[in-house]
């Protein structure tokens, strides 16, 4: 069995991405890991090369600056990515996701339990979805709470943007993949970056989705939407929890909940009730 993992990134150092981090992760996994690396306006090309690691294949790419529709170019760099790989199975992180090393043993054992089952074209992961500081998650609906990123590399599929996969069924039309529980966690740090770096994060991407960049003053999210972590991150994060994420965050008390806040706080009613979950599946599951 050969696992191939993939992703694009650029300006990562500038934008506050712990890439090396999400990499290295994934190295304990993969027997290969391709990189979609486009012109960037720091190191991050030269601090890729520096991970030495034979089984890292980086492809340069140039970004089309034209492409402002709903974060199709970020599509267009996953793919240039994906479309490399030779592995069984094709492994997507993005730059602000990284494994537990505690994972990573069933994790592997998994891929190869389901390696001969068609029936199953994607894994799909839990999700951490930090907010404000590493001591809070984002609990509500309206963060997925599971997405697919582990796909079955003989399966034709495209990326309509950066997220999710959309198998093609028969040529005729798109669907999401059929999927098993992966049975492990992603860490998404993308909401944990300092101020100044996300301000630049939001001004940069939202070119690419054809609106001008939202108003970021500090991080402020509905107090009923989150919680305090209560695990540990995974050892590879030590230093960047240290030395780059923001460390003082406490959810906002005077608050006011908007229209969709106030909607997800009675579909979190609804969910404690009744066990139901109303977050965004980009996946159909057909195995536990």
């Amino acid at each position: 069995m050969l696992v191939s993992g993939f992703t694009f990134v650029r300006n990562g150092t500038m934008l506050g991405y712990p890439y090396e981090e999400s990499i290295r992760s994934a190295l304990a996994l993969c027997d290969e890991f391709v990189i979609a690396v486009g012109k960037s306006d720091d190191d991050t090309l030269e601090r890729l090369r520096a991970i030495g690691d034979p089984r890292l294949r980086i492809i340069e790419t140039t970004w089309n600056e034209k492409m402002a529709d709903r974060g199709y170019v970020y599509a267009q760099q996953k793919m240039i990515a994906q479309f490399n790989c030779r592995g069984d199975w094709a492994f997507y992180l993005e730059g602000d996701e990284v494994l537990h090393e505690a994972d990573l043993p069933a994790l592997r054992e998994r891929l190869l339990q389901l390696r001969n089952d068609p029936e199953v074209e994607s894994l799909v992961f839990d999700y951490h979805h930090f907010y404000g500081s590493p001591q809070w998650v984002a609990v509500s609906p309206g963060w997925y709470r599971r997405a697919p990123r582990i796909i079955r590399n003989s399966v034709r599929n495209y990326s309509p943007d950066g997220l999710f996969f959309v198998v093609m069924d028969k040529n005729k039309r798109g669907r999401y993949p059929r999927a098993a529980l992966a049975g492990a966690t992603i860490y998404h740090y993308g909401h944990v970056r300092p101020h100044q770096r996300m301000q630049e994060k939001l001004r940069q991407v939202s070119r690419y989705w054809g609106h001008q960049p939202p108003a970021f003053d500090a991080y402020a999210i509905d107090p009923l939407a989150v919680r305090r972590f209560a695990g540990n991150h995974p050892a590879i994060m030590a230093d960047w929890l240290t030395n780059e994420a923001e460390r003082e965050f406490t959810p906002p008390l005077q608050y006011r909940p908007t229209r969709r806040d106030r909607r997800h706080r009675v579909l979190m009613h609804l969910e404690r009730w009744f066990g139901l979950d109303f977050s965004k599946k980009h996946f159909h599951l057909v195995r536990k």
